[in-house]
Order: structure tokens, then C-alpha cells, then sequence
């Protein structure tokens, strides 16, 4: 057993006996003390009187009688003389060198431990349950090699343990499948150096794909019918939300995060609270029952455990009451809390993060791609690379439903969102730059083997199509060596500019040189499951004409995606009038 190194006051330090595990009697002079050897202070970085690296002239000397000659006097006034056994000092040097590396071994095997530990604390499921075919393609490296990434958030309304059960309320739904009511895609750009984030609201409807529960093989049929889009959490896990992002947008989805209820309150408590603001006294609650209970004096107040998780599922008290300002709250939250993190130097000590960890280890599910500590820990450096007066976040641009309960993506601008994404451009419109030429690794065939089929898509909410469009347009094709183009005689269909589409990654490049034949940009080239073969669906934006004029890029954001800047520490909830208190 290792001894203490504190002595009593007067105490002589022990002197192992014979026998015992590691004693040597050349250890030790006469009076206890420790001999040392001029081995040992070459490891000093003074020495002790002797030269780093240069041996003395005795290396059994004892340390009380170095530089004083071979009997010098001891610490206790007595002569010492050491009897040289240079084997035995090697045997005990090696020996106190199996149990440094013992110790260190012992605890990087504790810390291997914890780590171990850590990992089995978080949830994992499967990125993408959907059909491959509703699957986006993997986002290209730019012209340095970088390669964007996309992580969907999403926040389980999940009521299945006691404690969600307490937190959300609603004792009906106890059990039932989990609803992603918050989801938000956070793009983080290739080079690092902006973030982007789209919020969809919790109501907007959309047709959810295809997906297959993949603990227990269920197939969940895609709706047929326009539905919620937080009900895709409960067709087989997150994976089946990640598969209705890609099928919205087609920006392919590297990894998820998701939370619960629980989860929000812990991380709330182990960060130490957030920031945030309401311009009037705010109580989020109703005579019938509804609201978050969301109770808060005007100002900045900083919110942690069930009054962060009110913060962040108020509705009725911000705004209109409607889901969409619920969203700009949880912008100002999030944001907050970057800055907090980023501010806060006591998360800096190793017991702040030690709680940090096991806290959000506990409170998280993720994909199978991001279920390490480790992996956790590289995405976090990626994130703080990111300036936070770069850190953007917007709601998905909506229009409402027929009916005014539910919203729709909005025609256009919904689109504009999603590609400025897909393109890498960041939505504050900083450092805009020309989006790199799409190129294939397949190679096209030649243009009189490349069947090309042309629909007709001039037609416009105010504009009847143009007679005869797509028969023209193949004319002009086959004029350029296309001799395979053949027009499409179905019915006309609303395309607001000229795309071609392609079904699979073997065509890829045939549609690509068509686009080159026509002067069509390659992001106009996209893939889909829609085409059996190339098809070219010519545009309203090409009524007419034999030359096809490409419409200037325009990668402003939307007005309609009205922006949440991370650095605004300004930012402060309108309260509605009827849910303020005095």
C-alpha cells in the first residue's frame, strides 16, 4: 500500500523492512533519509548542485552528502557512508518505473471508464428511415476540400416517463408515439465560418414519406393526404423526421440531436440558466387551461429548469398566440444560450463540465454517426468555430392553410431557403459567392445515345402554357446531335424556370451535357424520383425563343424569412396584451 508523504510533527519517515514489496536497504541512510543518486537528478530540472545530464562522480552518494566528498556530513550531524550496488539501483529504478506506469495506465483506464461511461448514457437511433429514394444526396466539398454540414434539431413532446409526464402535462397522451414539435435544420457552412438556421413550425402540413420503424420492422405508408409535419417522429423514431426534411428540401441530412422535456430542464440547470426578454409582464395561461404557465416579470430574467422548458413551449403570450412566434422565441433562446456558453468561464472547470456531460449525455438522443463522446466533442469544436455575429436563424417562409389553423411552405420563397442551403450561401447575405459549377464522376454518354424527354411547363397561375412548347424544344435539342429527344404529350404542368431532372446517379452526367448544350446553369440539374430517364421541363421562364437565357442568380434571402441575428442581445419577446399581469 502506498504511504502517505504528510509526516507527524517530529516523525521520522518509515523505512520498509526486508520482505516487504519493493524494500532494498540501499534505499534509505542511516538517519531515513531517502538516498538519491545522481540518476535521479538528472530528472531535476536543477539538478540539485548537478548538472542535468552530466553524472556525478559517485551515483551511490547519498543526497546529504553530495558535493561535500564520499563521507561528508549527514543531515543529523553524523558521518554516512554509502555502499555502491549500481545492479540493485537499476533493479529499483526499474521497478519504481512499473509502478508509474501503473498508475498512469490505472487511471487513464479510469478515465477510458468514464468515457465508456458517457457513451452508454446516450440514446442512438438511426439517421434516415425513409425510402431511398426520398433520400437527398450526400453535399459536395468545395473547391478546398470542406464540406458543409446539416443537423436536423428536433424537441420530443414525448410523455413517456414519469417525469415528461409531469413536465408536459396532457395525461391523455401519456404513452402515446412523440411528436417533434420543434424541428430546425442548422446548416453549418463549409468553410466554417457561418451557421444558418431554418425553423419549421410545429403546424406546418406537408406528405410525409414512406418509413420503416427500424426496432421493429413496421412500415409506416407515406400519408397520402397533407399532415403534420410533427407526426412524422412518431413513424418509427427521428429518422422518420430526417427523411421528411430531405424529401421537403433535398439537402441531405449528416446527423440528428433530440431532446425531451427532461432533457431541456436538466441542460437548463447545468448551464446555469438563460437570458431572456419579454417587453411587459408575460403569464402564458388561459381560463380554460392552455398555455405554458410562463410567468415572468418585464425585462431580462434568466430562465433554467421548467421555466426554461415554459420558455420554450410558450405560445399563447408572445405575438398572436400563433406557432410561429413561438419559434422566434426559441431563436432568442438559443442564441442566448450560445452566448452564454461562450461567455461563461465557470463551464470552464472540470467539475462544471464533468456535471455539463453527464447531463447532456443523459438528456440526448442522436444518430448512430454522432454516438460518441468523442464524435460530440469534434462537432462542438466545429460549432465554435463560427463567429456568433454569424449565427443566423429564420422560420421556414409559410403561408397559411385554407382553413387558417395550419401553414404551408411558401411557394417560391420556402424553395429560395432550401436552395441558398444546398448551395452553401449563408441567409445573413454576407460573403456571397458564385456557387462552384456542378460536375459529375459520371460520365456522359454520347449526345446521340442520351434520350432526352421534354415536358411542357410554361404554364403560370395567370399565363395559359404555350401550344406546341416541348415539341420545339425538342426540335432544337435534336438539331444539336440530341436525336433521341422525343416530346412529352401529357398535359401541361407549372414550372416557374427551365430544370432538368434525372432519376439515378448513372444519369447524371447525361444530364448535365444537355444542360451544357442549352446554356442551362448545372444547378438547374437536379435528381428525382419523378423521371424514369433525363427530362428536361421547359420553364415559364422560356416561353419562347430557340436561346435559352438563364435568370440572374438571385441569393438574397427571402424578405418573407425575417432573420434572428446570434449576436442581438437586444432581442425581446412582444408580450400580447391579453396574457400580461400587474
Amino acid at each position: 500500500m502506498a504511504q502517505s508523504s504528510v509526516r507527524g510533527e517530529g516523525a521520522r519517515p518509515r523505512v520498509p523492512q526486508a520482505g516487504e514489496l519493493g524494500w532494498d536497504d540501499s534505499m534509505y541512510d542511516e538517519g531515513g533519509e531517502p538516498v538519491r543518486t545522481a540518476e535521479d537528478n538528472r530528472a531535476r530540472p536543477d539538478g540539485n548542485g548537478v548538472g542535468v545530464g552530466v553524472r556525478a562522480a559517485d551515483d551511490t552518494m547519498p543526497l546529504s552528502t553530495q558535493g561535500q566528498g564520499r563521507h561528508g556530513g549527514g543531515d543529523d550531524g553524523g558521518p554516512h557512508e554509502s555502499v555502491g550496488r549500481p545492479r540493485r539501483r537499476r533493479r529499483i529504478l526499474r521497478w519504481s518505473a512499473m509502478v508509474l506506469a501503473v498508475l498512469i495506465l490505472g487511471t487513464a483506464g479510469a478515465g477510458y471508464l468514464y468515457y465508456q461511461h458517457l457513451n452508454g448514457n446516450l440514446k442512438k437511433d438511426d439517421l434516415n428511415i425513409g425510402d431511398a429514394k426520398d433520400r437527398a444526396a450526400k453535399s459536395k466539398p468545395n473547391a478546398a476540400g470542406q464540406t458543409p454540414l446539416n443537423i436536423l434539431l428536433i424537441g420530443s413532446d414525448a410523455r413517456n416517463t414519469t417525469e415528461n409526464q409531469k413536465l408536459g402535462g396532457a395525461k391523455d397522451t401519456f404513452g402515446t408515439p412523440a411528436r417533434a414539435d420543434v424541428q430546425m435544420l442548422l446548416h453549418l457552412s463549409a468553410d466554417r465560418s457561418n451557421m444558418s438556421v431554418v425553423s419549421m413550425p410545429r403546424d406546418t402540413l406537408l406528405q410525409i414519406p414512406n418509413c420503416t420503424d427500424p426496432n421493429t420492422q413496421k412500415t409506416y405508408a407515406a400519408s397520402t393526404s397533407l399532415t403534420m409535419t410533427n407526426d412524422s417522429l412518431g413513424r418509427g423514431g427521428p429518422g422518420c423526421t430526417v427523411a421528411t426534411w430531405e424529401k421537403l428540401t433535398d439537402i441531405h441530412i449528416d446527423h440528428f440531436i433530440m431532446v425531451d422535456f427532461a432533457g431541456v430542464v436538466s441542460m437548463a440547470d447545468a448551464i446555469g440558466g438563460v437570458p431572456v426578454c419579454v417587453d411587459a409582464n408575460i403569464y402564458s395561461h388561459t381560463s380554460t387551461g392552455h398555455g405554458s404557465g410562463l410567468k415572468l416579470q418585464a425585462g431580462t430574467t434568466s430562465v433554467k429548469g421548467k421555466q426554461a422548458l415554459q420558455w420554450l413551449r410558450t405560445r399563447y403570450g408572445f405575438e398572436d398566440g400563433s406557432d410561429i412566434y413561438r419559434t422566434k422565441a426559441q431563436h432568442q433562446y438559443m442564441n442566448s444560450m450560445v452566448r452564454q456558453l461562450r461567455e461563461n468561464a465557470t463551464l470552464s472547470s472540470p467539475g462544471k463540465l464533468r456535471s455539463l456531460a453527464e447531463t447532456a449525455t443523459n438528456a440526448l438522443t442522436v444518430d448512430k454517426g454522432l454516438g460518441t463522446v468523442t464524435k460530440l466533442y469534434d462537432l462542438s469544436n466545429e460549432l465554435k468555430k463560427v463567429p456568433t455575429k454569424r449565427i443566423t436563424m429564420t422560420t421556414m417562409p409559410w403561408v397559411y392553410s385554407a382553413d387558417g389553423n395550419r401553414v404551408l411552405p411558401k411557394p417560391t420563397d420556402a424553395d429560395q431557403v432550401w436552395r441558398l442551403l444546398r448551395e452553401d450561401i449563408a441567409l445573413d447575405g454576407k460573403d456571397k459567392k458564385a456557387p462552384a459549377r456542378k460536375t459529375s464522376s459520371d460520365p456522359a454518354a454520347a449526345d446521340g445515345e442520351i434520350a432526352v424527354q421534354v415536358r411542357n411547363g410554361t404554364r403560370t397561375s395567370a399565363l395559359a402554357p404555350v401550344s406546341g412548347r416541348a415539341s420545339a424544344v425538342t426540335e432544337l435539342l435534336v438539331g444539336k446531335g440530341f436525336t433521341q429527344s422525343k416530346a412529352d404529350p401529357s398535359a401541361s404542368t407549372a414550372e416557374a424556370t427551365t430544370v432538368i431532372r434525372y432519376p439515378s446517379a448513372d444519369l447524371e452526367g447525361d444530364a448535365l451535357r444537355v444542360a451544357k448544350a442549352l446554356g442551362i446553369s448545372t444547378h438547374a440539374v437536379e435528381k428525382s424520383a419523378d423521371v424514369s430517364g433525363v427530362t428536361l421541363v421547359v420553364g415559364a421562364d422560356w416561353r419562347e425563343g430557340t436561346a435559352y437565357k438563364a435568370p440572374a442568380d438571385d441569393d438574397s434571402t427571402p424578405a418573407s424569412a425575417k432573420l434572428d441575428k446570434g449576436a442581438d442581445t437586444g432581442a425581446c419577446m412582444h408580450v400580447n396584451p391579453d396574457y400580461t399581469w400587474s
